[in-house]
């Protein structure tokens, strides 16, 4: 399969063979191991503090939510705040290939849960693992526009949306047509993002105004992301850790 044609700041480590490996195990070993990639707790942290009691509430007469993971890879933030996963036991879910083939824990509320990336692989292994119900594969900064009607009806459609540590792979003009997508839905809807540090600050100040003009803040959090790379330590000199603003917006409806 060929490597995703993403939009890359050169001073980050990029992980292509990783995110179209078949398992997760190898993004188990090489990203959550090795560079310590925690982030997921503090997902989780904030989305229980700010959506979770809503998203109880609502599904309360077991009606599913829809819930998308956009540039979700193979899942592990769907782990982490649907399923109520944190960093150990996602490591230990996905410690081996015959390990990772099912999920150790069961959804926390009602949910139906789109996976979109652009690896067909990660796709392919989170529906077939449980963590997804359905997938679209896109290229988000230049989808077909077929593939650019389902992405927007997803959205659309969403209760719930979960980008972590991936707007930095997006053009702003890919980053303003999913949020406006996601604004358009009819009824109370949330969206969970990741802002890096040091990464793409720039790009990140952009989309910060582009969320703030369609959609209403609700709260943050500043946690560690992962360990620099060597490469990235190279680049940022006297870094060790790249670090995450965590914000969760409000669609009115």
């Amino acid at each position: 399969m060929a490597k995703p044609e993403v939009k890359t700041d050169e001073k980050k480590q990029h992980f292509d063979d990783i995110y179209v490996a078949e398992t997760p195990v190898p993004f188990k070993e090489r990203i959550l191991d090795a560079l310590e990639y925690v982030s997921d707790d503090f997902n989780r942290q904030t989305f229980d503090r700010l959506i979770l009691p809503w998203a109880e509430k609502r599904s309360a007469n077991g009606a599913p939510l829809e819930v998308v993971d956009l540039a979700g890879c193979f899942g592990n933030t769907t782990l982490a705040t649907v399923n109520g996963m944190d960093y150990e036991a996602i490591r230990h879910n996905w410690r081996s290939e015959e390990d990772a083939a099912s999920v150790d824990r069961p959804r926390r509320f009602p949910a139906r849960v789109t996976g979109i990336d652009i690896s067909a692989n990660a796709l392919a292994f989170g529906r077939s693992a449980g963590i997804y119900d359905a997938t679209i594969e896109a290229d988000l900064n230049d989808p077909a526009p077929e593939t650019r009607q389902s992405v927007d009806r997803a959205l659309t459609e969403a209760e719930i949306v979960i980008s972590t540590a991936a707007l930095v792979y997006l053009e702003p003009a890919a980053v303003e047509k999913l949020v406006d997508a996601f604004a358009q839905g009819s009824g109370e809807g949330y969206m969970l993002v990741n802002f890096l540090n040091p990464f793409a600050l720039d790009g990140a100040d952009a989309t910060k105004r582009l969320l703030l003009d369609r959609l209403t803040f609700v709260g943050s959090m500043a946690s560690r992301h992962r360990r620099l790379s060597e490469l990235e330590q190279e680049n940022y000199p006297g870094e060790e850790w790249a670090l995450l603003e965590i914000w969760v917006l409000k669609r009115a409806g």
